[in-house]
């Protein structure tokens, strides 16, 4: 049976999709792959900053506002109060959670203020290497050294023999 289905899918020509050919090319790209290089780093340094904003600043915040637990501070619109957000929020109330809103603005700040420093020392080291680059000139390519050849060829040429006028 294999024999059989070998003859058959040697006979059938089967054509790759020209979209698969394009997307397999696409994805190859290495601006694709820092892609998502980019997007395994972020992730990571999201949970860091996720992290010192509900475990290091709002204790601290919370201490400077008399004690209030930052994370947990909501303002109930309608329906029943109870300990916490999420408690409030199971009971089915509809709240306005301003604890987690100031939260996601810190951790946006925090991390737009890495980001941008991180551009500002990539931009810097960019530009340094191609001030570097523009004092070394670039290297000569094969047709520039075989037109270099010729021309020392043709010149030891005419300093062996006087050139003729005619």
């Amino acid at each position: 049976m294999s024999d059989l289905a070998n003859k058959i899918t040697s006979q059938i020509p089967l054509k790759e999709p020209e979209w698969l050919k394009e997307f397999k090319a696409f994805i190859m790209r290495g601006n694709v792959i820092d892609l998502a290089v980019g997007v395994v780093i972020g992730a990571a340094f999201t949970a860091i900053v996720t992290s010192v904003v509900e475990d290091l600043l709002n204790p601290i915040v919370g201490i400077l506002m008399g004690g209030i637990d930052f994370s947990n501070l909501f303002v109930v619109l309608f329906g029943e109060r109870r300990a916490s957000l999420e408690a409030t929020r199971q009971g089915g109330a509809s709240v306005l959670a301003i604890g987690s809103f100031l939260n996601a603005v810190i951790k946006f700040l925090i991390v737009g203020f890495a980001v941008f420093w991180l551009v500002k020392i990539l931009s810097k080291l960019q530009a340094s290497q191609a001030v570097e680059k523009a004092r070394t000139p670039p290297a000569p390519t094969a047709s520039e050294k075989l037109l270099a050849e010729i021309r020392d060829e043709l010149k030891a040429q005419r300093g062996a023999a006087p050139p003729s006028a005619g």
